[in-house]
């Protein structure tokens, strides 16, 4: 039996000098199939530590993005405020602005009134004193009929956003067909009828209006005008009473009709037109007048823009009878019964204080 010894203590540090000392062997440099692998786990080891500091900076550069963006369109909005409501900005650039982003200046009875809409009233009143009138927008006139202006322009849009707001509630609405017939009226000349890009440079020349703009100032007239037929009873029972008086007596005459027919709420007026074209623009009289026989008298006659005859703005009901008539011209007499209660709505809404506005202007 082979006895083993132990090693003696000189032995055991000898055998542990010699694996402390001894050299690891070096990888090969060489890359073969084999050695892929990991020689790929080499290279992507080294590159890690370069990665997750850069992590670190990318989410920083864009967290830092976000807030320099956020910090530039609250600068923005302050800045465009400003511009708007305290400076009262109505250049050609804020307009534009508003017609992007839909801001009030108003509000009546809770219906929003677009600033852009006001700045395209102002825009194209100003644009027609200056171009047409020569008006001088520095001198103290000047100033006085800028501010004038301001007024009638926000007062306008106000109306109008008003009568939105009932057409929106009475299911009223302007069609395509009705405003290009309306349109297609307005050509119409003593001459003849004009061509739709000609009508269009006119606009653009008295309003600086493009076209698209000239038909939504349109629509909206029509759409007010037709509420405030579709809300005035009481200038329709008086209207009514007068085609019944002339159906009873034909030969009635006017001037005493329309003095009988005047109350307290209803300022009924009686006019003559004299002598004028066939296709004259006055809201659809001559052309209702030229329809008919001498000394007979019309239907109810909704006009479609106010009294052109008189040169005075609102909706009326009129009632023409026939003077005379030529192969172009007629003459004709009219009573005219105008509607007023959507202006008394809006006048109530005004001493109710249910009209905000942002903007301050000279009130009438």
């Amino acid at each position: 039996m082979r006895l083993i010894t132990p090693l003696s203590a000189k032995e055991i540090m000898k055998k542990l000098l010699h694996k402390l000392t001894k050299k690891k062997e070096a990888p090969s440099s060489r890359i073969t199939s084999e050695t892929v692998a990991e020689h790929r786990e080499h290279i992507l080891a080294g590159g890690r530590r370069f990665k997750y500091p850069i992590q670190y900076a990318k989410h920083k550069l864009v967290i830092n993005a976000i807030i320099i963006s956020l910090a530039a369109l609250i600068a923005l909005l302050i800045v465009g405020w400003w511009q708007l409501y305290p400076e009262q900005n109505t250049s050609e650039f804020m307009y534009r602005v508003t017609k992007v982003i839909p801001v009030p200046v108003a509000y009546v009875d809770g219906q929003p009134v677009l600033y852009s809409d006001y700045l395209m009233k102002y825009l194209g009143s100003v644009h027609y004193l200056e171009q047409k009138e020569q008006l001088n927008t520095k001198t103290p006139d000047g100033k006085r009929q800028i501010e004038y202006v301001k007024q009638q322009s926000l007062a306008d849009a106000i109306a109008d956003a008003y009568a939105m707001k009932l057409a929106s509630a009475l299911s009223i609405i302007v069609t395509d067909a009705e405003l290009e017939s309306f349109i297609k009226s307005q050509r119409q000349t003593s001459d003849g009828e004009i061509s739709e890009q000609t009508y269009n440079a006119v606009t653009l020349d008295y309003y600086g209006w493009s076209p698209s703009e000239y038909r939504y100032v349109i629509r909206i007239k029509l759409l007010r005008q037709k509420v405030a037929y579709a809300i005035d009873k009481g200038a329709l029972n008086v209207a009514s009473t007068a085609l019944a008086n002339l159906k009873n007596d034909p030969n009635a005459d006017f001037t005493a009709l329309a003095t009988a027919l005047s109350n307290t709420n209803t300022k009924v007026a009686y006019g003559v037109s004299g002598w004028v074209p066939k296709t004259n623009q006055d809201g659809g009289l001559a052309a209702a007048a030229a329809t008919l026989n001498k000394l007979q008298t019309s239907t109810l006659i909704k006009s479609s823009w106010g009294d052109k005859l008189a040169n005075e703005d609102g909706h009326y009901y009129f009632i023409v009878k026939l003077l005379d008539s030529t192969d172009s011209k007629v003459s004709f007499e009219y009573i005219k019964i105008p509607l007023t209660e959507f202006t008394k709505e809006l006048s109530d809404l005004k001493k109710n204080k249910k009209i905000s506005r942002f903007i301050s202007v000279t009130d009438k």
